[in-house]
């Protein structure tokens, strides 16, 4: 060493400052590290639940003499996304039955026609990427709702029976619920930790994704208000901005049919209209009451059915946030009210996460962890002999 040369004492690299014009950057990297890191247990269990699941579809098929990729990638509802994708939307209202692309929301296949241009593969394929995609970022939202409100023990277990719920073989399906499950507990979450313009840009996203999206934009705008009450204006700005997806596609269907209730007229030829749950209550008694031999997948939503509304009341008895019993309010009013077909409303409240916050706090609390194994092992187990059910021996869509 040259005797003049000074010797500069070592900083720590985690006491170095940051490199000029990375310091933010940095910042958001680590903490989506940290939050990574402390939802890795909610999301591995996820996965496994999941795989279970798809293990138990792909036996399934093989026995069956179908394939697991056209099974989850292309049937029923799929179908219409990538239609929608490959040839835009009808021009026309029309008069026939069930035949109307206008009735699916276009954030979906909009994602899809985007990402198949950039990458290799059919669209289907991509399709089915993007749902797979969409789950963990959907399961990792549930998990950061219950992790926020009452630790991440409970947020854990919300994320695995999310992943347990008995249609959600659907969450790997060319469908929407996944990436709709995902805008909606993000949005919650912004809501929770006072991020409203975040909270209303979700609202708008998941306004775009399902009819159901105005269940996200009224949980956000009410927050918003209440909050604004109190002077806050950037809340006021997001309840002002929150339900505008839901309307723009509204509107946009109306303008392109030449009628101003054009979106509902396409509901009207699906036999989807609100009738105030008339349709819901015929159909409980006729399949739990009066019919001798009833179709086991139309016991088992009219079963969910039941539950969600026993969960509800539960949210309510434990004084969940508001922002949480305006969204499943909301969502249970437009899927129970509706007089449209029937079997898909176990599928419709997949989103409805918060409904089981009840059972994830008492999971999180109980002290026999072999009760804990029993009920999850029970669930998944239960979850994936039914979604591979609903897929090839139900005949109708999930």
């Amino acid at each position: 060493m040259h005797p003049t040369a000074t010797v500069r004492p070592t900083v720590p690299a985690s006491r170095r400052p940051p490199a000029p014009g990375g310091g933010a950057a940095t910042g958001v990297r680590d903490r989506l590290r940290r939050a990574l890191r402390r939802a890795a247990p909610a999301l591995l269990g996820y996965l496994a639940v999941r795989l279970c699941g798809l293990l138990v579809l792909a036996r399934w098929t093989h026995l069956s003499h179908h394939g697991v990729w056209p099974t989850l990638a292309t049937s029923w509802d799929s179908g219409w996304y990538l239609g929608i994708a490959d040839h835009g939307y009808a021009d026309t209202l029309g008069t026939r039955f069930n035949t109307n692309n206008l009735a699916f929301f276009p954030l979906y296949p909009v994602l899809i026609k985007a990402a198949a241009g950039v990458t290799p593969g059919s669209r289907a394929t991509v399709a089915l990427v993007l749902a797979v995609m969409f789950s963990f970022a959907a399961a990792w939202g549930v998990f950061a709702v219950g992790d926020r409100l009452y630790g991440r023990r409970t947020g854990t277990m919300l994320a695995v029976l999310w992943g347990v719920l008995p249609v959600a073989i659907v969450q790997w399906m060319g469908y929407t619920e996944s990436l709709f499950t995902a805008l909606a507990a993000w949005a919650l979450y912004a809501v929770l930790t006072g991020r409203w313009l975040w909270a209303a840009s979700l609202a708008v996203l998941a306004g775009l994704t399902r009819p159901t999206g105005i269940a996200v934009a009224a949980a956000v705008s009410v927050a918003a208000l209440l909050a604004s009450c109190r002077g806050n204006r950037r809340a006021l700005v997001g309840a002002l901005i929150a339900p505008l997806g839901w309307l723009a596609y509204v509107a946009w269907v109306g303008l392109r049919v030449g009628r101003p209730d054009g979106y509902f007229a396409v509901q009207r030829l699906w036999r989807n209209e609100w009738d105030g749950g008339a349709t819901t209550l015929l159909r409980l008694r006729q399949y739990l009451l009066y019919m001798t031999r009833p179709q086991l997948f139309l016991v088992m939503v009219s079963l969910m059915l039941i539950v969600s509304v026993g969960l509800y009341l539960l949210c309510l008895a434990d004084r969940q946030p508001l922002v949480l019993l305006v969204f499943t309010g909301v969502l249970l009013l437009v899927v129970l009210g509706s007089g449209g077909v029937y079997f898909p409303r176990t599928r419709f409240l997949l989103p409805g996460f918060p409904l089981l916050l009840p059972i994830a706090l008492a999971l999180a609390r109980a002290r026999r962890t072999a009760v804990v194994a029993v009920v999850l092992g029970a669930s998944m187990l239960s979850s994936a002999w039914l979604g591979s059910y609903m897929l090839l021996v139900w005949k109708g869509p999930p």
